[in-house]
Parts: structure tokens; sequence; C-alpha cells
């Protein structure tokens, strides 16, 4: 029986895509069982709907405050059942019921080399920064930001006359192979946790 993915998202979904390929093509050994957007607006959805994948929008704007809106994404989580919950695109720190919930089962993708750069902005950040190398992380999501164990990552060099835009676009494709790769090592059960290290059994 295949294992179930629950993907978060805000935004584009360009992550949540090579997730969907990625299942399509068989790397991942999953199924994408749904997808929840606190923005009703997200193209995420619609490349959801594409793909026949339920979808649930949160809107954050409609909660009196985080808590409300925590308790009825946990609500909805639990209903599902979900064996991986994936950050693509998500804008929200995950609350810490969320997090205590689903320990070492949520995963994000994150575009710098952690612990460079977490946040908002990380490739604006790295340019004005002045760094000869940027990147993206795929980790467990803990209670802070951007902290927890590191899965993978990619490096991706920083050219002399990079935008945020542009380094932004370059390293968007590197997170498009390693996300899914990260994604296919947790379902075939290939990583622990000691520490702060995850170790990967190929």
């Amino acid at each position: 029986m295949h294992k179930k993915i629950v993907v978060l998202v805000s935004g584009r979904g360009t992550n949540l895509q090579a997730l969907i390929d990625a299942v399509k093509n068989g790397t991942i050994p999953g199924r994408i069982t749904l997808v929840i957007s606190d923005n009703p607006h997200a193209y995420a959805l619609e490349r959801a709907r594409k793909e026949n994948i339920p979808t649930v929008i949160l809107d954050y704007a409609s909660f009196p405050g985080k808590k409300a809106y925590e308790t009825a994404l946990l609500d909805i989580l639990t209903k599902e059942g979900p064996d991986l919950i994936c950050l693509a695109g998500y804008m929200r720190i995950v609350g810490r019921e969320i997090v205590a919930r689903y320990r070492h089962r949520i995963l994000n993708i994150h575009p710098s080399l952690l612990p460079a750069f977490p946040g908002l902005e990380a490739q604006k950040q790295a340019v004005e920064y002045g760094v000869k190398v940027s990147g993206c992380t795929v980790h467990f999501v803990d209670e802070g930001m951007d902290t927890g164990p590191i899965v993978l990552q990619a490096a991706c060099p920083v050219l002399d006359d990079d935008t945020p835009e542009t380094l932004s676009a370059r390293i968007l494709q590197y997170e498009h192979q390693i996300y899914p790769q990260a994604v296919r090592l947790f379902l075939e059960g290939k990583l622990s946790i000691e520490g702060r290290k995850v170790l990967v059994k190929e």
C-alpha cells in the first residue's frame, strides 16, 4: 500500500509539481493524498486540481488567530493520517502541537545552505552578504525557524552579477532535484536521526 503524503503550500507550487512528477514517474514510492493551502489564491492549488489531488483551503485571514488556524489544520491532518507532511513553499511556521504530533515526519525545503540565511528572502540575504556559494536544504521541521536536522543539501554558485531573482531561479532547479530524493529516502525508511545528524542508508 502506498504511503500517504500531505503537502502544505502557499504560493506557485513548483516544488509541489516536482513531487507530483516524482510520484508519477515512480521515484517517490507514495502518493499525494491531499494539498492544503493557507492562501486561497495559491497557484499550487491549480496544480493539484489538474492531477485530481484533493485540496483544502484554510484561508489564514479568515481565522481569528494562529491558534484557531493551527487547530483547524491539525484536525484535517489527523483525519487524513499522513505518513509524511511536506512543506512546499509554505510560508508559515508550523505550530508546536503539530510538530510534536508529527515529530520527524515533516519535511521542508529551504533556498539556502542552512544554517546560513534562514527565514524569508534567503536568496536576497545571500546576494547582499556576498557569499560565493549558496544552495538549498531539505530538513526535518522542528519548533524553530529552519532549524531542524538536515537531510540533504545541494550547492549552487553565486555569480557576481546575480540578483535575488536570478539566484532564486537557479537554486530552484536544485530544489526540484533534492526534495523528491529526500521524500523517497524517508518513505523507504532510509533516514535515521541521531542528535542533529540525519544518517542516510542507501
